[in-house]
């Protein structure tokens, strides 16, 4: 019986993301610049802190071309870098 749970269990209740979900780039129109970012990343051993430029700017071109909600850099995380 696959719906069985076990004594003591607690039943999984998945919850949605705080921001909801958004729209795979299909198009590849922010591909370029999510590869740039990708590349940083290995090139970094996975420090996400040391592409920070990158990230912001993977973020912007995904909300300039509709694939997430418009949002303030200040509240993505990016309070300390200069707006473009």
């Amino acid at each position: 019986m696959s719906t069985a749970m076990t004594f003591g269990q607690k039943q999984f209740i998945p919850t949605p993301p705080d921001k909801g979900s958004f729209p795979l780039d299909h198009e590849g129109l922010c591909k370029k610049i999510m590869t740039k970012y990708m590349k940083c990343l290995f090139n970094n051993n996975g420090n996400n802190s040391l592409c920070r430029e990158e990230a912001k700017e993977y973020l912007a071109c995904r909300m300039e071309n509709n694939l997430m909600l418009k949002e303030d850099f200040s509240k993505l995380g990016f309070k300390d870098i200069d707006a473009n």
